[in-house]
């Protein structure tokens, strides 16, 4: 196995192209402009199938975000360590910088797929509103949903808006319409996903809030926070009293959901990647392999070689 293939950056369209489009053919949309921020996509899933590579992809890491709507068909793709298969009327999102790999898209998908760089989400709003503040985006929650019938009438609805907008613009700047439909799609997502989220967790008690928090903090600085003690802080809280909230909550002490967020992120680089374990124990900010090594095996019962092995044999 070789030691130097790492997941593929994709930057901008361009980047996307290259990686997953054919040459052959053309398609009627800015892929070929050379904007590397401040950009926007937006195609349907079918067209954008028809120019498809047929063969497996390699692992990403996109430097923007990708929000799909599957009306039709079937798609499977690895968000991180988990392999999802969507169908029909469901939601599913890639936030920024997530590893992620194409696994298959059937036939007969259908659907709408957008792109979208945070500068370019930015520019239409007053408030710098961040993109990862929206829940769908944040990688310890749900990165899918399914929707109604209803509720996919109303986001097809905003998605052909901003399509048709998008493909009236007389120059690549010409797209203030485009920004706003973009704001009020996410906003409308938003308000359905945490539709869904209140009427599963109606009547959750102060302390599975506080867990909550604590679970999605870890999620967002697990690389630079390790200690309990520091998301006590963060949480206005004593490390004593949140330790105990969250064992009495979960049966789990506080730790152990540092750890399994950093063993998650081991398993996708050693899965979805090729890096050496040495790589992949500087990624996660261990500056000793062997103590990186010992952890994992601690965690798994496998070392990070036995591990990588193991999924490459049930493959």
């Amino acid at each position: 196995m070789s030691s130097t293939r790492k997941p593929k950056l994709i930057k901008n369209p361009q980047d996307f192209k290259k990686q997953y489009l054919s040459e052959t053919g053309q398609i009627s949309c800015d892929f070929g402009q050379a904007r590397t921020q401040n950009f926007f996509e937006v195609m349907p899933l079918e067209k954008l199938k028809t120019f498809h590579k047929e063969h497996p992809f390699s692992a990403t890491r996109r430097s923007f975000y990708t929000l799909v709507l599957v009306t039709r068909g079937k798609v499977k793709e690895t968000i991180g360590f988990k392999s999802y298969e969507f169908g029909a009327n469901t939601l599913y999102f890639v936030p920024e910088n997530q590893l992620h790999t194409i696994e298959h898209w059937s036939n007969d998908v259908k659907g709408y797929h957008v792109i979208f760089d945070a500068d370019y989400f930015l520019l239409c709003l007053r408030h710098q509103v961040k993109l990862n503040h929206y829940p769908f985006f944040q990688p310890d929650n749900d990165l899918f949903m399914k929707v109604s019938e209803t509720e996919a009438d109303a986001i097809i609805e905003l998605f052909e808006k901003m399509s048709f907008e998008y493909s009236q613009r007389k120059s690549i700047n010409d797209d203030l319409l485009v920004r706003l439909y973009l704001n009020i799609l996410l906003i409308e997502i938003e308000r359905i996903y945490r539709h869904k989220k209140q009427t599963e967790q109606s009547g959750i008690p102060k302390s599975q809030q506080l867990v909550t928090q604590y679970r999605k903090m870890v999620a967002e600085h697990y690389l630079s926070k390790r200690q309990v003690s520091d998301y006590a802080a963060l949480l206005y809280v004593t490390p004593h009293y949140l330790n105990d909230t969250v064992k009495a909550v979960t049966g789990k002490p506080a730790s152990e959901f540092i750890y399994e967020v950093l063993i998650t992120e081991a398993k996708s680089l050693l899965i979805q990647t090729q890096h050496t374990v040495t790589q992949i124990a500087g990624e996660l900010n261990y500056a000793d392999q062997s103590y990186f090594c010992r952890f994992f095996k601690k965690q798994t019962g496998k070392s990070p070689q036995e591990f990588r092995r193991k999924h490459m044999h049930n493959s």
